[in-house]
């Protein structure tokens, strides 16, 4: 089932594409707009899909654009969990994306997807070769390199991933006291600050991690990511199991992805194709460089675009 969603302070940065809500066992919410091949697009933490709103009236002249909330995040649905985090591993997340594209009839197409996004990207292009067709990261090295190479600058820059698996409520507790303050403080603390942020999109993360039941959500999102996520990422490498399409690998330069982690040789372990670059840029690529990131996609993903 789909509905239509009408709300102004959404459709501001996506002037021309239609809001829905599909429901797929849990309820996604997301943007559609734009004409040509399908391109998902997926979002980071603590974001939306408001995260693409510098790049998505570009990009719907040339493409279908399925920008989308991850299940946790923003709109979408937050179901209750279990002692795995079943219902928040990749795997069930990239189901969720993948049955929204089947929904709006497509049953291959492209994706580009940003830090949390990427890693449900990850784990899509692995359980569902058959539907991406090419694919774009932003600024992550895989999920289980990043786990065993922690180092003390890691962990401090990202000092989110190890307060976020706290068993709940402790987490929960903590950043219900002031979830803007959590917001302001994670995304603040990268090498450009806020200043990348357009005001109505800060205040839009604002809202979301203050909407009942994000902030658990989320946390139940790295709690898998720590747990069920390195189970399926350890039985992909036991079983020699690599991503089969293109893999296009961006990152930014003054990010920690560029001083801790060789992001290539990282993805190269995992997938059979694989290109990229660092930008002049830090985590948030696609608020940071929406300029060059539209050029690296045009190009990447063959829109017939000079």
């Amino acid at each position: 089932m789909v509905r239509n969603v009408t709300d102004k302070k959404k459709t501001m940065s996506f002037e021309g594409y239609e809001p829905f809500r599909v429901d797929v066992g849990v309820e996604i919410a997301g943007m559609k707009g734009g004409d040509g091949p399908p391109l998902l697009l997926l979002h980071g933490h603590p974001q939306t899909h408001e995260i693409w709103h510098k790049c998505a009236g570009e990009l719907a002249k040339h493409f279908t654009v399925i920008a989308t909330d991850l299940r946790g995040y923003g709109a979408s649905g937050k179901p209750e969990s279990d002692a795995r985090h079943t219902p928040y591993s990749k795997r069930a997340m990239a189901a969720d994306q993948v049955a929204v594209m089947r929904h709006f009839g497509f049953e291959r197409f492209l994706v580009c997807a940003h830090d949390r996004g990427a890693r449900v990207a990850h784990r899509m292009a692995m359980d569902f070769p058959d539907a991406v067709d090419r694919l774009m990261l932003l600024d992550i090295a895989p999920t289980l390199a990043m786990y065993e190479a922690t180092d003390r600058e890691f962990a401090t820059a990202y000092f989110h991933w190890f307060f976020l698996i706290q068993p709940a409520p402790l987490p929960e507790l903590l950043i219900g006291g002031n979830p803007g303050a959590y917001i302001d403080r994670v995304m603040g603390n990268r090498h450009a600050g806020l200043a990348p942020f357009a005001p109505h999109a800060l205040q839009a993360y604002r809202d979301a991690l203050a909407s009942p039941g994000t902030i658990f959500g989320i946390c139940e999102d790295y709690r898998a990511s720590a747990s069920i996520d390195l189970e399926h990422d350890r039985a992909d490498l036991e079983r020699g199991m690599k991503i089969a399409c293109p893999l296009r690998v961006l990152w930014g330069a003054e990010g920690v992805i560029e001083r801790c982690f060789d992001a290539l040789e990282e993805w190269r372990r995992v997938a059979r194709d694989v290109s990229g670059r660092a930008l002049p840029c830090g985590h948030y690529i696609p608020e940071e460089q929406p300029a060059m990131l539209l050029a690296e996609m045009r190009s990447f993903f063959d829109a017939n675009v000079p």
